[in-house]
């Protein structure tokens, strides 16, 4: 009997998948690209219209292999990878490299893994969109002259190793523009005045801030403050106003890309990288207890707010039965998207909202489960009704200065029963309660307090404050955030101190480059300009080659231009100072790197030729002689612990030391190393608190001549070589 081939991305994915469909369907895993630009070279025909030459990847031959002989005995082939540009160029990859024919090959797209969709995806599949293959390729093919023939100029000028991209040049120059700003910032002085009132008609007392006269006055100096006070002193105070009003506030939108990292990273310490991870494992699908393996979230590659009414509907229904019809929006809440989003996809969501994270929080990991109630929570908060504040607000009046006093409280909760946006900002006070005041009150100081201050400095970016600049800037799309972010961090341009992102002095410097000779490259405008273009080329009316071109013609300039210019030069980048004090001449130590990496070295080279490796030290202290500890890594590169004395002393393990101290017997707690929030443990032998290796959670030891179940090794395109 002959049967449907189905070809997916991910093997998860594929796995969820072939439980839909049935034995008449087989379905195969890619596991991504099978075919690229080589790596060795350009890969792109310049002169013959930009055409690309792609090659199989040499590691996939095993896969492609597999699916070219089931697609040979297949009646059709369904390519369901996923839902945008990279994965409709990964489908038109696929049935030129596997030699597929139209009559056999359909392209099956779907927004979100669950049985209904994928079935009907599967009935209702449709030819491969060009102009999203086109879209993707003019991508891939810009980044690639970008990448490899300016990447080589940073080698000669700068440094070898350097690599230049067409966004992550931008959003370095955001890390070092705001940088710059920091350290050209100059203090603004103001001053506030707050006044505590007593009432002398009734009990009560409260705090009220100086506004102004008739209109609201900053104050710049001490002396203003001063005249103020000189005004007020022993001076009745009159309740002159009271408001009284119920403020409305509107939930969020749901999820997309761009803000689910940002809140993720505010709300669950997570990179932008985990949570795509973590968020792509939602998508693909889990093995639910009591459901079978489900699809939890739509596709998490998006800009849209847009939501199904299905999805509407069933959240309606949800919100009235566990809380309530006055908690309900009252009709579908439907959201707009900012000008420009491509909102090819909904918005990211729950596929089944009556699947509470509590009900399946024993089926999840601990990141799966914290990721999916986020998504889950912000989705229902989506379309319950808007909370409701209770606020007041008392100007009081004194020889005619006006003081304010504000204070707001729940009166209906609304959409906060389930989800509260975060903000990078922090919010402004609510006030502290008021006493029931009425116009006439009279009241007296019994304190008066000025205050300085001085206006603060724009913040470094955090992971999720910078995505948000590349969103309302237009620089990049939904899907290279995360991997944006990573790689600059990776390339050293930028490093997360404090979790804030600071240049260093190697991304300050190809930063300064690149502004001085491609101030298109590095043009925030220009690149979100060049976005839109690609956008036009998706949807069909841009030529792709024609993009490429007109781009070349400048870009080919600048670098001919940058090349002469910097003739003979090399750039030096500023080392990095450190507080290490070197031992021979007491100079600080400056980190330096060699063929195995960074290590310090003494500046007074050649005089002084000390250098030492670069340590970190670690919190608590050592067990065996209370010395400070460090951290180390072996010959292999994993990293262990160890005492700051060395031989002398003897301490080393793998574990991590903690900050916290056994409350028993005050000794530094350790945990095991690996990802996520690991439960310390005392390592004192002779402590009551004393927990044995065998209880730490480590792998057990096989005794000798024990048979043990080899973990399989993980799979390679090709055979391996059999050893002896």
């Amino acid at each position: 009997m002959g049967f449907n081939l189905v070809i997916m991305e991910s093997p998860t994915k594929a796995k969820t998948v072939g439980k839909y469909l049935g034995p008449d369907y087989v379905v195969k895993a890619c596991r991504g690209h099978l075919r690229d630009l080589p790596k060795s070279t350009l890969g792109v025909d310049i002169e013959n219209n930009f055409t690309p030459e792609y090659v199989p990847l040499a590691d996939r031959g095993d896969i492609i292999a597999e699916l070219k002989k089931e697609a040979k005995k297949a009646d059709t082939v369904y390519l369901a990878t996923d839902p945008d540009r990279e994965g409709e160029a990964i489908a038109w990859h696929l049935k030129e490299l596997l030699e597929l024919p139209d009559s056999k090959t359909k392209r099956a797209a779907f927004n979100e893994v669950t049985e209904k969709v994928v079935k009907e995806a599967i009935a209702n599949p449709r030819d491969i969109d060009s102009s999203l293959v086109d879209a993707q390729q003019a991508r891939r093919v810009l980044d690639r002259i970008v990448g490899y023939q300016l990447s080589p100029l940073l080698w000669k000028k700068i440094r070898r190793g350097l690599s230049a991209g067409r966004v992550q040049s931008v959003v370095t120059r955001f890390v070092v523009d705001r940088e710059n700003e920091i350290r050209a910032f100059v203090p603004k002085e103001s001053w506030s005045l707050d006044v505590k009132l007593r009432l002398l008609d009734k009990n009560g007392s409260f705090t009220a801030r100086y506004y102004g006269e008739t209109k609201k006055r900053e104050l710049a100096t001490e002396a203003q403050v001063q005249d103020i006070i000189k005004d007020i002193t022993d001076k009745e105070f009159t309740v002159a106003g009271v408001k009284r009003a119920d403020k409305k506030r509107s939930a969020a939108p749901p999820f997309t890309t761009s803000t689910l990292q940002q809140e993720a990273s505010r709300k669950l310490n997570m990179t932008p990288k985990r949570t795509m991870a973590i968020a792509q494992q939602l998508y693909e699908g889990v093995d639910v207890a009591g459901e079978g393996t489900l699809g939890l979230i739509t596709y998490m590659r998006t800009d849209s707010l847009r939501l199904s009414d299905e999805a509407m509907a069933a959240a309606a229904d949800f919100i009235k039965t566990r809380y309530g019809k006055n908690y309900y929006y009252g009709s579908f809440h439907n959201f707009s998207a900012k000008a420009g989003a491509q909102d090819a996809h909904e918005a990211i969501r729950p596929t089944h909202v009556e699947l509470d994270p509590e009900k399946i929080e024993k089926s999840l990991t601990k990141e799966q489960y914290r990721l999916y109630k986020l998504i889950w929570s912000r989705f229902l908060a989506s379309q319950m009704a808007n909370a409701v504040y209770d606020t007041v607000s008392i100007d009081t009046q004194c020889a005619g200065h006006l003081f304010r006093s504000s204070h707001q409280s729940v009166k209906f909760s609304g959409f906060l029963a389930v989800y509260e946006e975060s903000r990078d900002e922090e919010a402004e006070a609510p006030g502290t309660p008021l006493p029931d005041l009425q116009v006439g009150d009279r009241a007296v100081a019994t304190e008066l307090k000025p205050e300085q201050h001085f206006s603060q400095p724009p913040a470094r970016f955090n992971e999720a404050s910078l995505i948000k600049e590349m969103e309302e800037r237009g620089v990049g799309r939904p899907s290279t955030y995360a991997t944006i972010v990573s790689t600059i961090q990776d390339r050293e341009y930028v490093n997360k101190v404090d979790k804030r992102l600071q240049p260093t002095a190697l991304g300050e410097v190809v930063t300064g480059l690149m502004m001085d000779r491609f101030t298109d490259i590095i043009d925030v405008e220009f690149t979100a300009n060049m976005e839109t273009r690609l956008d036009r080329v998706e949807s069909g009316e841009q030529d792709w080659k024609a993009l490429l071109a007109e781009f070349y013609q400048g870009f080919s300039k600048e670098l001919t231009d940058a090349e002469t210019a910097l003739e003979g030069t090399r750039l030096k980048v500023p080392d990095e100072v450190t507080e290490e004090i070197c031992e021979v001449c007491g100079r600080n130590m400056v980190v330096k790197i060699g063929r195995f990496g960074k290590f310090l070295a003494c500046p007074g080279f050649p005089e002084c030729t000390n250098t030492k490796p670069i340590v970190e030290k670690m919190p608590g202290r050592c067990p065996k002689c209370g010395s400070t500890i460090l951290k180390r890594k072996s010959k292999r590169g994993y990293a262990y612990y160890g005492c700051e004395r060395g031989a002398e002393c003897g301490f080393m393990t793998w574990d991590v030391p903690t900050a916290e101290d056994c409350p028993k017997c005050g000794q530094t707690m350790f945990k095991k190393s690996g990802r996520g929030r690991m439960k310390p443990f005392c390592v004192n032998e002779s402590c009551e608190n004393f927990l044995p290796e065998d209880k730490r959670g480590y792998y057990k030891k096989k005794e000798a001549g024990e048979q043990t179940e080899e973990k399989p090794a993980k799979k390679t395109a090709g055979k391996r070589k059999e050893t002896k």
